[in-house]
């Protein structure tokens, strides 16, 4: 029996994504040169820096606009914005950096010409990437197998992370089957059937959802054991998960935690460590210089629309468990939790309206830097809670301590991936990120997050 069927996994399709997006816009800039009157853009030997400055310049805000999103990649409606968002931008910083690029043409058309031949050649290769790449063609097809009490979970879990990868069907192992389960989205079949349901719906790949192996019986162990002979993938779901949501799934994680945290040695390491903290530093300095730039409009503004103190102080869990005082501009009204700590929401009354602005726009996180300055933050990490919450949600939420191993930061993997968290469910998520920042902790996945914050900054998530 044959395995190979063609798929793309999440990372290949990205890298697809960005090469692409490259070649295509150099294949017509090319042809547009070579055909028309524009030479303000030409590919030459002479002029490599030319094409390497616009190269990075569509990286960074493709990755800023969310071009290379796979949710928003697979439907024409949702990446159009992010195109036009991300070439007018790219042309805009483009033009506005003449030292390594061309000098501004004589005739203003050709700007024209440049920005329209990107934006073709980025709609053109996207419809066609989403009209065969995005395909059922390429999906894989995935059959799960274990105590799938939670099938609609998972289901869900993998839905929202890529939109090619599809469960086809479940064999549930539950000790007790008294109460089959009622889930129409996808059939449920007997393990006699595994071997003939792979090869009638060319299944690529096997997830164990198991959180006991003696539900494992002899048959289906066997069974097993055959496929991964033939060259068929077996994997368990929590690495799946992990690899996929990129996120730890701590809700699944058992007795046998600690192969799940094999932390980031990052967080040993004296060289990063070093480098982190000059960051933390140098953009703490900056941010606070930025801040007495914006004062007098904040300082106005809450003389009139907030009417009362401008600094607010809160206590917080930093690292190791050990309180500190958080600074922030003052978004609620006077005495807003005196009837004790609640969650704050959406659309929550207590904000005030100048409040509304400072966390839309989010002016209320500047003073921050300051506890940056201080080290009792970072400028990435798990965002600081308060003594109150993390004692409700310790008793939970499985492994929630675990986020203060390390400096809680102004910005972090979970607050780039999830909106607002207001809720128990909301803190579950998040803290799947947050583990999963700490294990995944590098130089790499901290430029990620700061890309990725300028998108949530830009796009209002997070409030």
């Amino acid at each position: 029996m044959s395995y190979t069927g063609i798929h793309f996994n999440i990372s290949e399709r990205k890298i697809l994504l960005r090469i692409f997006d490259i070649l295509s816009i150099l294949i017509v800039l090319y042809f547009v040169s070579n055909t028309f009157d524009f030479d303000y853009f030409t590919i030459t030997k002479e002029n490599w820096r030319w094409t390497l400055v616009l190269i990075l310049y569509v990286s960074i805000f493709g990755t800023v606009f969310e071009l290379y999103d796979l949710q928003k990649s697979s439907k024409i409606e949702k990446f159009s914005t992010s195109i036009v968002f991300t070439v007018s931008i790219t042309v805009l910083f483009y033009l506005l950096t003449p030292f390594f690029t061309p000098v501004l043409p004589d005739n203003r058309l050709q700007i024209l010409f440049f920005y329209f031949a990107m934006l073709v050649a980025l709609f053109l290769w996207r419809i066609a990437y989403v009209s065969f790449i995005v395909s059922p063609r390429f999906y894989k097809k995935v059959l799960i197998i274990g105590e799938t009490s939670n099938i609609e979970t998972i289901i869900e879990a993998f839905k929202s992370s890529d939109p090619n990868y599809k469960i086809v069907g479940f064999v549930n192992c539950e000790l007790n089957k008294f109460e089959s389960i009622k889930f129409n989205a996808i059939p449920q079949y007997t393990p006699k059937q595994i071997k003939q349901v792979i090869k009638d719906e060319n299944i690529s790949e096997i997830v164990i959802a198991s959180y006991n192996s003696e539900a494992i019986t002899s048959e289906i162990y066997y069974t097993l054991i055959r496929l991964l002979e033939e060259g068929l993938p077996i994997k368990e779901y929590t690495q799946v998960y992990e690899e996929m949501t990129q996120r730890i799934p701590v809700q699944f994680v058992g007795k046998d935690f600690y192969k799940y945290f094999p932390f980031s040695r990052s967080n040993q390491n004296k060289l990063y460590l070093f480098f982190h903290r000059l960051f933390d530093i140098i953009i703490s300095v900056l941010g606070i210089l930025i801040g007495v730039l914006f004062l007098p409009v904040i300082l106005l503004g809450n003389a009139i629309g907030n009417r009362g103190r401008l600094f607010y102080l809160q206590d917080r869990m930093g690292k190791n468990g050990k309180v500190f005082k958080i600074i922030k501009f003052r978004t609620m009204i006077k005495n807003a939790e005196k009837s004790g700590a609640v969650w704050a929401k959406k659309g929550d009354v207590r904000i005030t309206p100048f409040g509304k602005f400072l966390r839309y726009s989010r002016l209320d996180e500047i003073p921050q830097f300051y506890n940056i300055l201080k080290s009792e933050m970072s400028l990435i990490g798990p965002r600081p809670e308060r003594p109150f919450f993390v004692k409700e949600l310790s008793q939970m939420l499985p492994f929630y301590e675990t986020r203060h191993i390390i400096k809680p930061g102004l910005t972090g993997w979970a607050q780039v991936k999830t909106r607002y968290g207001s809720s128990v469910d909301d803190s579950l998520l998040k803290l799947q990120y947050d583990l999963y920042y700490i294990k995944h902790r590098s130089f790499f996945l901290d430029a990620n997050i700061l890309v990725k914050t300028l998108s949530t900054v830009i796009f209002f998530r997070g409030q």
